[in-house]
């Protein structure tokens, strides 16, 4: 996990431009450097450096004698490099990850390049020889990318909106820095002015598709074809195994958020049987947050004893969290209302690992909701093919929501995420399957997941079947709601009239609720005439619901009620 950042065609003096650079100095605490590119006195690189693998020679951009003429910055991490460098007999200067990329271009181009990295990834790539700039970010979006590109050719290119929104240049950047599209790449020439234009913008990996790496994985192939269900269940077990596995290359030491949810129980449970397996010396810290005896910390309680993790609680006050709200929004740039409420308890758990532990590369169980049908609402789907849409259409919007959630909250305190469900080799496997194997079963979501795991003996039975719990609303008790005291508080700050005059002030996305007002104003404060960043709210489908939380809906309250 870094800060990239990059500027071509700059009017203005870089050394004035780089102070925005800095706005994303939290991304990598470990180290800075900002490079002129030679022959281009207007175009130039920052990096921020939070140093996982290779110390001695991971700084960016990335340069080797092999290919002088070629720049790279990149944030992310490609778990197939050492299986690439096999296959194609590449000859490594470093042991940084990333360097693969630039062999990789220089043997096939950008098309092969981005197609073959397995992992996730935001980058800048940069080709003096032939006067090409390439930009790409992995199918989901983990690792952020935003750019703004004016008529004129001046292009900025930045890990987080906020370090865009400060250049100057003789003309208004405001309403055009934008996210970079997940599962893209972009070819832009490159000026002898050092001003770019934009030659195609290209969609080079679709969640449904399996990836061109799956050659180069360390499971060639699936034991078994076929949908039946044993075989089903088997593939899953073995592609989720392999997900965790090869995401366990660090050189720092790894930790597991735990919810006491299902997924992030599964991650935690795998990843703690693999560190065995692969001797690694020191024990697992798991982290859950939550007030005092609120449902995710006694199911993580239960986790942690059983799979044997050195377990870390933070208890939530509500003051705290209310505190928090500013520069949590800050942090995500965005004002949607599910994604703030899920994000204060991930961003304060974030800080207490940074402040307290030394675990910086965590894993976490995003991802899964979208995949495996897990939010509340999927029992309403009209026929399984319509929950089988729903679900890629989720998955091609996690970048607005979850991802984007996970890597602010994370990010904003110098740790470095990794989210096995959304391996592309794991996801594409389970949305080939059949539309009725994966929809909720007997009145449990996420059925066919739990059900592949049920004789794995990796988590207690309670726990493998506990029903979906939004984490804003497993962090609080049962009996009120993380977002109806968020609600309580906020209802106090904003006045009726400011609602009532809401949709005139805010035309798009207008707010409907004082907890929206709220958080838009925040929002806005920052983000100045910048509301496009977020297309729509995230809200159930197929029920009438006024709001994103799951104890809103008619099946959660009966179940509670039983």
């Amino acid at each position: 996990m870094c800060g990239i950042w990059a500027l071509f065609g700059s009017d203005e003096c870089l050394s004035v431009q780089c102070l925005s650079a800095m706005k994303i100095a939290h991304r990598g605490p470990d180290a800075f450097r900002f490079e002129n590119v030679n022959g281009f006195t207007n175009c130039c690189f920052g990096f921020h450096r939070l140093a996982v693998v290779d110390q001695l020679y991971g700084m960016q951009p990335i340069r080797v004698k092999k290919f002088p003429y070629l720049w790279l910055c990149y944030n992310g991490e490609i778990y197939n490099f050492k299986q690439l460098q096999k296959q194609f007999g590449f000859d490594y200067q470093t042991l940084v990850d990333g360097e693969v990329i630039l062999h990789l271009y220089n043997r096939g181009g950008i098309e092969q390049t981005a197609s073959m990295l397995d992992g996730v990834f935001a980058f800048i790539l940069l080709d003096t020889a032939n006067r090409k700039v390439f930009l790409a970010r992995d199918t989901y979006g983990v690792r952020p990318l935003f750019k703004v590109l004016t008529d004129d050719g001046f292009l900025g290119v930045c890990s987080e909106a906020k370090g865009l929104l400060n250049l100057k240049h003789s003309t208004s950047l405001c309403s055009k820095v934008e996210p970079f599209l997940p599962g893209h790449y972009e070819v832009l020439d490159l000026k002898p002015s050092g001003k770019v234009a934009s030659v195609e913008l290209v969609k080079f990996h679709s969640c449904k598709d399996e990836p061109l790496h799956v050659a180069c994985d360390t499971v060639e192939a699936l034991p078994s074809a076929g949908f039946d269900l044993e075989t089903v269940k088997s593939n899953i077990r073995i592609l989720f195994e392999n997900a965790v596995r090869k995401r366990l290359m660090a050189h720092r030491r790894i930790g597991c958020l735990l919810s006491g949810g299902l997924d992030s129980s599964l991650v935690a449970a795998v990843l703690l049987k693999l560190m065995k397996e692969i001797n690694i010396n020191y024990p697992l810290q798991t982290f859950a947050i939550g007030m005092e005896n609120s449902p995710d910390l006694l199911a993580a309680r239960k986790v942690a004893a059983h799979i044997g993790s050195e377990h870390h609680e933070v208890i939530l006050n509500t003051e705290e969290g209310i505190q928090a709200i500013e520069e949590v929004i800050f942090s995500l740039e965005t004002y949607d209302i599910t994604t703030i409420r899920a994000s204060i308890g991930m961003y304060l758990v974030s800080k207490y690992i940074r402040k307290k532990t030394d675990s910086v590369v965590i894993f976490s169980g995003e991802g899964s909701d979208e995949l495996t049908q897990g939010y509340i609402y999927f029992h309403k789907a009209p026929s399984p093919e319509e929950a089988a849409e729903e679900s890629e259409r989720l998955l091609k919007e996690l970048y607005l929501f979850d991802v984007l959630r996970a890597d602010r909250t994370t990010a904003a305190h110098g740790l470095e995420l990794r989210v096995p469900f959304l391996d592309h080799r794991f996801t594409s496997y389970y949305l080939s399957l059949p539309a009725e194997l994966r929809i909720p079963k007997n009145g449990i979501e996420k059925y066919l997941l739990r059900l592949s795991f049920e004789d794995s003996n990796l988590l207690p039975k309670e726990i493998l079947w506990r029903p979906k719990e939004a984490f804003s609303d497993g962090i609080a008790s049962v009996k009120k709601s993380w977002f109806s005291i968020l609600q309580d508080y906020i209802d106090q700050q904003v006045d009726d009239l400011l609602l009532e005059k809401a949709a005139e002030k805010y035309p798009f996305n207008p707010p409907k609720t004082k907890e929206s007002y709220y958080y838009r104003q925040i929002f806005e404060k920052h983000y100045s005439g910048r509301s496009s960043w977020l297309p729509h709210y995230w809200m159930p489908r197929w029920v009438k619901a006024t709001d994103p939380s799951a104890r809103t809906l008619k099946h959660y309250k009966s179940a509670t009620q039983e």
